[in-house]
């Protein structure tokens, strides 16, 4: 099998986040609830792992980085937590669904929401995002790379004109985090929303989020913290102030693994090869007679993705010839980007998407080739 899946998640993980899930199965009680030796195990592994990410994200302080499950839930929580009927909110049509629809039931309830079109390469013009700031506009929320294109935002950008404004500005991170190295601090962002299972390199159900000093959400839920039990209102101090319930130990223990490696290995040296093996794949397939690619190749400050279509066949039908005829896992269809889809076209097509990991090699990326110039011959 060759997988070629990984911005929807990624397979392989770095040998040292299994071995910390495991462990932690062995010997990993409930944070925070108790001073007994596997409680206390527990507190210290989360918070490692809090302090690791705020240093991956240049955060202020380890007390910032919240945890959740994924990017869906930390989006849901910001976006719920901060608006209120009357804001204005720029968003744009790169976005997720997981961006999309909490913005959506934010504006049936008063909200009003521009949202930002784009160019044939599917870009978006800083200009019109500043020009459509009101007096009203609370937000810009955005993604800092499109998972259907691979597009990049450029958030310090975005940040500079938050900044200027007086906004507040949220970014989704899906697909950039532990990829891309990104400063909280220089981009100006308020609140980062990001998942532990796609470049992270982290277990599935764990994600977080970096919420600046001074910016307060409020909680989209409320119950056990193991501390001010008597209040009848959740903690207020964060991160305990986002965090009700038992967190997942076991996941956010090979999170903190899987930082641990990134920062060894370096993202430089991740996102490069990444890169590498993405144009490698790009140069191989952009000319074969009947191949279509969606996106903006010029430059290297993009995600590792590469979506594209054969003549007029349906994504699903390209896709599964891949997977059954040559192994090649890809993911078609719609991508959760109805937005994006419908600003390049493919709306009723869908697409394919070819997305590569730091663990993909050439020969994998030769053959993804191959198979695509036999599809498109056939």
């Amino acid at each position: 099998m060759i997988y070629l899946d990984n911005a929807a998640t990624t397979l392989q993980k770095p040998d040292c986040v299994r071995e910390a899930v495991l462990a932690a199965f062995d010997r990993m009680g409930n944070a925070g609830r108790g001073a007994s030796a596997p409680a206390l195990d527990a507190s210290r592994v989360i918070y490692g792992t809090r302090e690791k990410l705020a240093g991956l994200f240049h955060a202020e302080s380890p007390s910032r980085i919240v945890f959740t499950a994924n990017s869906t839930e930390s989006l849901n929580i910001a976006l719920k937590g901060l608006f209120v009927p009357g804001d204005h909110i720029i968003t744009t049509v790169l976005e997720h669904n997981s961006v999309l629809r909490p913005l959506y039931e934010c504006q049936e309830k008063g909200a009003e929401l521009t949202i930002l079109g784009c160019d044939e390469a599917g870009n978006i013009s800083y200009e019109e995002l500043e020009g459509a700031i009101k007096e009203e506009t609370k937000a810009i929320v955005c993604t800092h790379a499109s998972n259907l294109t691979g597009n990049r935002i450029e958030i310090d950008r975005v940040g500079a004109i938050a900044k200027k404004h007086g906004l507040l500005f949220v970014a989704d991170a899906s697909q950039t985090a532990g990829v891309w190295d990104i400063d909280v601090q220089k981009t100006g962002v308020d609140v980062l929303c990001f998942t532990g299972h796609k470049g992270l390199l982290g277990p599935q159900g764990t994600g977080g989020m970096y919420v600046r000093t001074g910016v307060r959400i409020r909680p989209l839920l409320s119950g056990g913290s193991g501390v001010d039990t008597y209040n009848s209102r959740h903690p207020s101090q964060m991160p305990t102030a986002l965090e009700a319930g038992t967190l997942n130990g076991h996941g956010i223990a090979g999170l903190g693994a899987a930082v641990s490696w990134l920062q060894e290995t370096g993202l430089e040296r991740i996102r490069e090869r990444e890169l590498a093996l993405m144009f490698r794949f790009y140069d191989g397939i952009s000319d074969i007679p009947g191949v279509r690619v969606y996106g903006d190749f010029s430059t290297r400050r993009r995600a590792a993705i590469v979506a594209l279509n054969i003549r007029d066949y349906d994504s699903s039908e390209v896709s599964d010839a891949l997977n059954m005829e040559y192994g090649i896992v890809t993911r078609p269809g719609a991508h959760c980007a109805p937005l994006m889809h419908r600003a390049l076209g493919t709306e009723t097509q869908g697409a394919v998407r070819f997305s590569f990991s730091y663990y993909n090699t050439e020969e994998e990326i030769d053959a993804a080739v191959h198979a695509v110039e036999e599809l498109a011959r056939r």
